[in-house]
């Protein structure tokens, strides 16, 4: 029976989602679609805002547009899926639907890491260039660092997937996961994932450590130039425009390198599914919060707007 088990190829996966608190799915339910809708709304709005309003045609801002239309795909990668599964019997998923799933996720993903440190580079030359700030930064410069983010998710993405992917998978097939994410995925391969865990642990330190290095590298030469600032209300000023960005640099990164930099045989699916859910949809419900509560010119715009109507 084993043998014949593992001479078949998997077609399709069953995601279990939570269902190991079978009592608690209807709960899971309004709980996640009340905070799908938050996000679908926090992130639409910000974009909006950032469009509408010209005060806020500058760089920092076009990175944020990119930011919350990230998040609003990030989440709509996975969480419909997730509300679907929460409702029915079946959780099932093709297996070119979870590669797909897989490689959308990993693209807005790592596209969203690249961001950070494009954002970080943003605040050093307002803080550190002021003067040279609108030459350095200009509408070209922005669009050409926002689109390296995207075309960088789209390619290391792929890489990624096809590493994961060419491994045979011929069951169980139950993923114990509330989408197609590659440690779980992993778990699932019938052939030795040794080489397979150490090229993409490799791959999960340069993409996650790259990004992070730039973004210490900018910050301190940030903090340097903040010091130099004689008035403690010039120097509040100047680090009150980099707080935003940190706490969303500390939520987002501290949970994806949890679950990336580390061996797949550490993997814990339930206390995992947790983490996962913190970054992939927790981070995009609070960024539209973050910048926006910190935000004295996008809650100016939002005023103005909600003037007009």
């Amino acid at each position: 029976m084993e043998h014949m088990e593992i001479n078949h190829s998997v077609s399709e996966f069953i995601l279990l989602g939570f269902s190991s608190q079978p009592g608690m799915q209807m709960l899971f339910f309004l709980v996640f679609l009340a905070i799908y809708l938050a996000i679908l709304f926090g992130n639409s709005l910000i974009f909006a805002l950032i469009r509408i309003d010209s005060r806020l045609h500058m760089p920092m801002y076009f990175f944020l547009a990119n930011l919350s239309l990230l998040d609003i795909s990030y989440t709509t990668t996975t969480v419909p899926q997730m509300l679907l599964h929460l409702l029915s019997k079946k959780k099932s998923i093709s297996y070119t639907g979870c590669i797909i799933q897989m490689y959308i996720f990993l693209f807005l993903g790592i596209t969203e890491c690249i961001l950070y440190a494009v954002m970080a580079y943003d605040r050093y030359v307002a803080i550190c260039h002021p003067l040279h700030y609108t030459l350095i930064m200009s509408r070209s410069v922005c669009v050409k660092m926002a689109a390296s983010s995207w075309v960088g998710g789209f390619f290391f993405a792929m890489v990624h997937t096809g590493v994961t992917m060419r491994l045979p998978y011929c069951g169980p097939d139950e993923i114990n996961h509330f989408f197609c994410e590659v440690p779980a995925i992993l778990k699932l391969a019938c052939e030795d994932t040794r080489v397979t865990e150490v090229v993409l642990f490799v791959m999960g330190v340069i993409l996650l450590m790259t990004p992070v290095f730039l973004i210490l590298v900018s910050y301190v030469f940030i903090l340097a130039a903040i010091l130099r600032i004689s008035s403690a209300e010039g120097r509040f000023k100047a680090f009150s425009t980099c707080t935003a960005h940190i706490t969303m640099v500390t939520l987002f990164y501290g949970a994806a390198m949890f679950m990336y930099m580390r061996p797949v045989s550490s993997y814990s699916p339930e206390r995992d599914k947790y983490f996962s859910l913190f970054y992939s949809v927790v981070s995009a419900l609070l960024n539209p919060l973050i910048y926006s509560l910190r935000n004295k010119d996008v809650k100016g715009a939002l005023v103005k707007l909600m003037g007009k109507k």
